[in-house]
């Protein structure tokens, strides 16, 4: 029983404590805003300024968050651009006031000057699609009234990004393994078969779980932590680093 004890330690310090401290190790080297007040949080240009009023559009964004906190996490957002407008709408969660926020800052605005990247995107008929089903998720999360929000292990901004993804299965896309949060439970269900049978999950209400499938791979989650393998798209999920690339 100790000999096993050990051997459960060392693989959690080698496969999450010891990669967090690497990932804080190098956030502490790098120059970044802790302040809110004196953070850019302007557009970053990473989609167009001002989309042409043609087709439908959906992006998945996310940037690291502000703090310690952005050494290991990341935070994610939602935006929404409609056939036939030129403007976009932007869904997050945040930690104060309301949780769910549309449009309170540029769609693809910088998070504590940390400047955003592409998750994933769709156009045309298939965005068309997809905004009616996001929408109705959107609308459908269950932690959106003041109090609700929770840093860890949720439920926090990725938790409700990935709360909509779980909801629009045909999306077929996970939010990247070092969003922390995102595994938490909104629905409150432990073990979850995706409607199309491509993924699953199963979680000790965020603290502890596990998922396999086409879309995540194989990846183990521990007190929010994430480990894992891409299978599909090859490559490592590393805590605090994310996916790792062959």
């Amino acid at each position: 029983m100790f000999k096993l004890f050990v051997r459960l330690a060392l693989g959690i310090f080698i496969l999450f404590i010891l990669p967090s401290l690497a990932a804080a190790g190098w956030w502490m080297t790098q120059h970044h805003e802790d302040n809110w007040r004196s953070a850019d949080w302007s557009s970053s240009g990473v989609i167009p300024a001002k989309p042409e009023i043609g087709e439908a559009s959906v992006y998945i964004l996310a940037a690291r968050t502000g703090g310690i906190k952005g050494a290991l996490s990341l935070h994610s957002w939602l935006v929404i651009k409609r056939a036939g407008i030129t403007s976009y709408d932007r869904y997050e969660v945040v930690g104060w006031g309301m949780p769910v926020r549309k449009n309170a800052y540029d769609a693809d605005g910088r998070w504590y000057s940390n400047g955003p990247f592409i998750v994933h995107e769709f156009h045309g008929a298939e965005a068309e699609i997809l905004i009616p089903k996001i929408q109705a998720a959107i609308e459908a999360y269950p932690y959106g009234k003041p109090g609700n929000y929770t840093i860890w292990p949720g439920p926090n901004s990725n938790s409700f990004v990935a709360h909509v993804l779980r909801s629009v299965p045909e999306m077929g896309i996970v939010l990247p393994s070092n969003a922390v949060g995102r595994d938490f439970p909104t629905d409150g269900k432990l073990f979850v078969i995706d409607d199309d049978w491509e993924n699953f999950y199963a979680t000790l209400f965020g603290y502890a779980g596990v998922s396999a499938g086409s879309r995540s791979g194989f990846e183990i989650n521990f007190l929010g932590l994430v480990a894992g393998v891409d299978v599909l798209n090859p490559g490592l999920k590393v805590p605090g680093f994310g996916r790792v690339g062959f």
